[in-house]
């Protein structure tokens, strides 16, 4: 395999991370920035408050994203396998 194929390969690996770990990350994201901003509004330092509801909230999440995330990753280890079947 050539360079232009492996760089291929690592462009789609790294593309499909996006797609499965980014709605996740980015919900964690934004609600922990807004109890952080609400935290800080309040003046209230309690770090059960900011956990719980973002472990509910990134559980509701992969619940939701979770056929999304498992039929990209599905196609994507095909591709793998497919390709690792045509190299000589």
């Amino acid at each position: 395999m050539d360079f232009d194929g492996n760089i291929e390969h690592l462009r789609i690996a790294y593309w499909n991370i996006l797609l499965t770990a980014g709605p996740v990350l980015g919900v964690a994201l934004a609600v922990g920035l807004a109890l952080g901003i609400l935290q800080a509004a309040t003046s209230i330092n309690e770090n059960t408050l900011s956990f719980v509801p973002k472990l509910a909230v990134v559980l509701m999440t992969m619940a939701l994203a979770s056929g999304f995330m498992l039929s990209t990753m599905s196609d994507y280890f095909a591709f793998v396998f497919e390709t690792i079947a045509t190299i000589r």
